[in-house]
């Protein structure tokens, strides 16, 4: 495929996404525009084509997605976590505690240098984590493939659960692709700019997409303005996040990560299932349905996790709050995790 003109793969990549994304919305998949394009992606990457996505569209699409989320979000999210703090702490400590044992048996049984390991096990933005993980020793290739596997296993796993489990009460009702816009949408082109450079300035962590999010949700808290995300700018935004996972799984990294690809699928589906454990604890102690636990603890990247939560019947305010908390808590405690597992992972 890579001999193929490039204009050529960007018509493939097109014309397949958008029939496969249409095709899982038509059975009410949820982020059907997610999975689509994602799956496309996957597909093309391996076949080995050369296209790829340029970083600042994606880092907008984040941006759309935080705009998007702020119309959830509001002052009142904080008051079950602040009531529920013990619980919420202890989810955050028992992810920490999931994703280190992790990232420590996976290096412990496989090939894999120990801060690769660590980093590319690590429950957070995967963007974010990938960023990081060239500064603290670990191959960023590697450390790349293993969290956009994840995030493939996660977005799937949720989106066949969230059809599972609210059958046809995903959200599909008749949705008006093309609104009339108003003043609306002027703020939000303006959050989502501001907010995305904003972000990338200060280098804060999937600032793209918080930054926006709280900006937006402070003016609509306050009155000040109300955003219009209109559903086309949605699904573009949701195209260009699958595209940016999928087409990563090029074939050279692949035949890199092949040697320990077995390893990598086992600490994936571990996670997910010590993950889907805590959800089942998670909603013992607290009012959330199952659904909104699980995606709240779900170790995806947060912007899939995002777009999976709109489109299902969800608390999408408690599983952002959840989601960032533990995205916050893992940057600050990634470094030492990555050197510990460096360190006593091998076996003498």
């Amino acid at each position: 495929m890579e001999r193929l003109p490039l204009q050529l793969q960007w018509t493939m990549l097109l014309v397949a996404s958008l029939l496969l994304g249409f095709l899982l919305q038509y059975f009410h998949v949820p982020a059907a525009l997610l999975l689509g394009p994602m799956i496309v992606g996957v597909v093309m990457g391996l076949s080995g084509a050369s296209l790829r996505i340029d970083k600042r569209l994606f880092t907008l699409a984040q941006a759309v997605l935080g705009c998007m989320i702020a119309q959830s979000l509001s002052p009142s999210i904080l008051t079950p976590l602040l009531n529920n703090w013990p619980v919420v702490l202890a989810v955050l400590l028992l992810t920490l505690a999931a994703s280190g044992l992790s990232g420590f048996l996976l290096v412990r049984f496989s090939d894999l240098p120990g801060p690769t390991g660590a980093w590319g096990s690590s429950p957070g933005g995967a963007s974010a984590m990938v960023a990081m993980a060239g500064d603290f020793g670990a191959d960023p290739r590697l450390v790349a493939f293993m969290q956009y596997l994840r995030v493939l296993f996660v977005a799937t796993a949720a989106a066949v659960v969230a059809r599972i489990g609210l059958g046809d009460d995903t959200q599909h009702l008749n949705l008006v692709w093309f609104p009339a816009l108003n003043g609306g949408f002027g703020v939000t082109l303006l959050v989502m700019i501001g907010g995305a450079w904003l972000g990338q300035r200060l280098r804060i962590p999937a600032g793209a997409l918080l930054l926006p999010a709280f900006i937006g949700a402070t003016l609509h808290t306050t009155g000040t303005a109300t955003l219009q995300v209109p559903e086309w700018l949605l699904a573009l935004a949701y195209a260009l996040i699958g595209w940016s996972v999928g087409v990563r799984f090029t074939r050279p990294i692949f035949l890199l990560a092949l040697r320990t690809l077995p390893q990598m699928l086992i600490s994936i589906i571990g996670l997910m299932l010590l993950c889907g454990l805590l959800a089942w604890m998670l909603t013992w102690v607290l009012h959330v349905d199952l659904m909104t636990a699980y995606l709240a603890t779900s170790p995806g990247g947060l912007d899939t996790v995002a777009i999976i939560a709109a489109g299902s019947r969800v608390d999408i305010a408690f599983v952002m709050a959840l989601q960032t908390l533990r995205l916050f808590t893992i940057l600050l405690t990634g470094p030492a995790m990555a050197r510990f597992i460096s360190r006593y992972a091998r076996a003498s």
